[in-house]
């Protein structure tokens, strides 16, 4: 074995020491909250694969779609037939294309009482709570007794909450937090959404 070799053993010997005394400290096994923020593209299809993970270990799901309206998404498709998932689309659309803010605050309000409902079930081992993040926005939802469910749900019971423009009280909370950048994307080369890439 050369010195660069050796050198390289050594290091990778003293990474593999701090790495294992990291996960033998990391006993508090609980539920988590994570959140996918940003403004690039692949927050909510970064929670369903989680979800796709989650019920490959036998977890109950559940998903409440806060803004999105459609029910012909590739991933509803998949999801809501499997017998561990429940699956809710609650919005009424984006807000440039229903025009209604009164309509807008009142879907945010009854997806949040279903998503309270779940929060309190601990039959339900993962919650998504998908573009959750514009009830903050727009102030349909109150952020403080949100992030006092989160705090009070089922120990075991992990959330991923998603959308852009999170409010740092909500970054403050979660346990783990992603910011998905924008470096480009198709749209901006007048591609339209694409079935199985988009929705």
């Amino acid at each position: 074995m050369d010195e660069a070799d050796q050198r390289h053993r050594q290091r990778m010997a003293r990474k593999k020491q701090v790495i294992d005394a990291r996960i033998a400290a990391a006993q508090g096994a609980r539920g988590v909250v994570v959140l996918h923020t940003g403004n690039g593209k692949g927050k909510s299809s970064a929670a369903f694969g989680v979800l796709a993970r989650a019920l490959g270990h036998g977890q109950r799901a559940a998903v409440v779609q806060f803004v999105k309206a459609r029910s012909d998404t590739g991933e509803e498709e998949f999801f809501r037939v499997h017998p561990q998932v429940r699956w809710h689309v609650m919005g009424e659309g984006f807000t440039w294309e229903t025009q209604d803010k009164a309509r807008d605050a009142a879907a945010a309000q009854a997806a949040w009482a279903q998503a309270r409902a779940y929060l309190a079930d601990p039959v339900i081992d993962l919650l998504i709570l998908d573009e959750i993040t514009y009830a903050f926005k727009y102030g349909w939802l109150d952020l403080d007794a949100v992030i006092a469910a989160l705090k009070d749900r089922p120990p075991m019971q992990h959330v991923i909450l998603t959308g852009r423009a999170a409010p740092p009280a909500l970054v403050a909370a979660a346990d783990t937090v992603s910011e998905i950048a924008a470096v480009k994307h198709a749209f901006q080369a007048g591609v339209p959404a694409m079935p199985g890439v988009e929705f």
